[in-house]
């Protein structure tokens, strides 16, 4: 699987050519980047919550692979995903879209985001599709 950073690099690369991509191809590279936004901001609120893959996956009526595969962006989940993983992770899940951008995390019940978490997935602030910052691969830990 090639990384959220490499392939965004490979888009940039090709729109400083003047290549454009197709609709469709634009359309997808959203959805995958969304995958991995979401995939990010389920592994930083389970690491700082201490948890493993296992057990996220336990809490959440989930199998660990399932739990493995939705943190490295390879599927999108659906919002009633969404909210058994908000519960099982004792979080509201936030979402903010702006044009291409997201912003997603999961944060304590009181609106705050551990400290242990490091930053929230997606830019800190929407000001435009030029907001979006790069992620380094992470590697997924059952």
């Amino acid at each position: 699987m090639v990384s959220h950073a490499r392939w965004k690099f490979a888009r940039d690369e090709k729109v400083a050519q003047g290549i454009a991509e197709s609709p469709e191809v634009e359309r997808r590279r959203e959805e995958i980047s969304l995958a991995f936004d979401l995939g990010q901001a389920v592994y930083d609120r389970r690491v700082a919550l201490g948890l493993s893959q296992t057990e996220l996956a336990r809490r959440a009526g989930m199998t660990q692979p399932q739990v493995s595969k939705l943190e490295l962006g390879g599927t999108v989940p659906t919002v009633p995903l969404l909210a058994r993983l908000a519960r099982a992770m004792d979080a509201v899940f936030r979402m903010e879209l702006f044009g291409s951008s997201a912003r997603v995390r999961f944060t304590d019940l009181d609106g705050d985001t551990p400290e242990a978490a490091g930053r929230a997935s997606g830019p800190e602030e929407l000001e435009g599709p030029e907001a979006v910052e790069d992620r380094a691969p992470r590697v997924a830990q059952g």
